[in-house]
């Protein structure tokens, strides 16, 4: 039997969620009840989403000029590729950021209460944009184009077929397939670091290098493809 008082005890009970519970239960609730604790990589992407969000919200910007911004800075990464050199290293880097700016929108409207079903719509548009630059930006370092039209089909099949899913019903993402935004930014990021260098050393088979990185992103997006097929025809089974 417990010695605590009884007001102690209650108190204890009744404590607020704290700033960071918060970022990641909203998160949450975005994403279909994943719960992004299970994840190393995740729960702290999160964390630095809100925590950079914040002084954007103090600054009033809107979660949809967040959403605008991050395909603005995804263009300008595939801009900054095209121009080589040491360009494509920086471009690198602008990648990064679109991709945080990407988790920051979501943050904002958490942070404000203004998550609206327009703004996914807003945001999925933006990703899809953005998911077929990051696919140009592997055929300008050398990948053929046939693969990189490969991957942005695989990619848009995969994502209307978890569109679709959710819109007769499905809840959440039906799966975290190896095929989802973090994996494309990263293909995208070692292309244009690694590109530079290739330049740089004057690599005679640097293209036969792009076109590796490019049939890796082929492989990750037929699996996640099927992945999510798998999961999708799962859970509508019994939706009528």
């Amino acid at each position: 039997m417990s010695t605590e008082p009884d007001h102690l005890a209650q108190g204890s009970e009744q404590r607020p969620a704290s700033a960071r519970d918060i970022a990641l239960e909203a998160w949450s609730e975005l994403h279909g009840g994943i719960d992004p604790r299970t994840s190393f990589w995740v729960r702290n992407w999160v964390l630095i989403s809100h925590g950079c969000a914040r002084p954007l919200v103090r600054l009033g910007i809107s979660p949809n000029t967040v959403t605008a911004l991050g395909v603005i800075a995804t263009a300008l990464a595939l801009c900054l590729t095209i121009l080589g050199d040491w360009w494509a290293l920086l471009a690198a880097f602008v990648i990064l950021l679109a991709a945080l700016l990407d988790g920051i929108d979501g943050a904002i409207a958490a942070q404000t209460g203004t998550a609206s079903r327009w703004g996914r719509i807003n945001d999925a548009v933006a990703d899809r944009f953005s998911d077929v630059m990051l696919v140009g930006i592997l055929v300008v370092v050398g990948a053929p184009a046939w693969l990189g039209a490969t991957i942005a089909v695989l990619t848009l099949i995969l994502e209307i077929t978890r569109a679709t899913a959710q819109a007769v019903g499905m809840t959440g993402p039906g799966a975290v397939t190896v095929w989802e935004r973090p994996s494309r930014v990263i293909l995208a990021v070692i292309a244009a670091a690694c590109s530079t260098l290739w330049w740089k050393a004057d690599i005679g088979f640097a293209h036969a290098l792009a076109t590796a990185i490019a049939l890796i992103g082929v492989v990750l997006a037929a699996v996640g493809t099927i992945q999510l097929g798998i999961a999708v025809r799962r859970q509508t089974r019994g939706l009528g």
